[in-house]
């Protein structure tokens, strides 16, 4: 059952799928908004050229693509290689979503840890993280050079176990609606 949004209003569900080759134009369009450095088109097909190490994902509402997400699994590591909301939409727990589907999806696949690195700065996306049970374990110096900023290292370990899997639930419950899985 869906909740009512903050204004008062039903939002439209999400749905998250697979990334696909069509998706690019889109992906590449929240990519050029988001970062400083963006990834390119290239970068991303070869990306989707390794399906057993990566997960690309892609959020859409109202027919629209608003988010992405993706990991490369290295053994039982999993390391988070992209997240990025719509600047339009972002605050509408797009992020939560992709990040909830991908530490399942990873967890699917035998992770046992996983671990990103995200601006100093970003203040959000580090609560996003720390969500999801992830903490800081080092700084990479000057890692976003284009902006000359250090990265924070975050991990989250023990993601197979049963209390990890409670956190996600628990994360899902308070999402306004359900996420509904396309093609996962």
């Amino acid at each position: 059952m869906s909740k009512v949004g903050p204004n008062g209003v039903v939002p439209p569900p999400v749905l998250v799928a697979p990334m696909r080759r069509r998706h690019l134009p889109s992906v590449l369009r929240i990519e050029k908004q988001v970062y400083p450095r963006p990834w390119t088109m290239s970068l991303y097909l070869g990306e989707l050229t390794l399906p057993t190490s990566r997960c690309y994902l892609v959020a859409r509402q109202d027919h629209r693509l608003v988010g992405y997400a993706g990991f490369m699994l290295t053994l039982d590591e999993c390391h988070i290689t992209t997240v990025a909301v719509d600047p339009d939409r972002q605050g509408n727990r797009i992020g939560t979503r992709l990040v909830l589907e991908l530490a399942r999806r990873a967890v699917a696949r035998g992770a046992t840890s996983l671990t990103l690195e995200v601006r100093e700065s970003n203040t959000a996306a580090q609560a996003l993280y720390r969500t999801f049970g992830f903490v800081p374990a080092g700084v990479r110096k000057g890692y976003y050079a284009e902006v000359n900023e250090d990265a924070l290292i975050m991990w989250a370990h023990d993601v197979d176990t049963a209390g990890y899997g409670q956190r996600l639930a628990e994360i899902e419950s308070g999402l306004p609606d359900p996420t509904i899985s396309e093609g996962l």
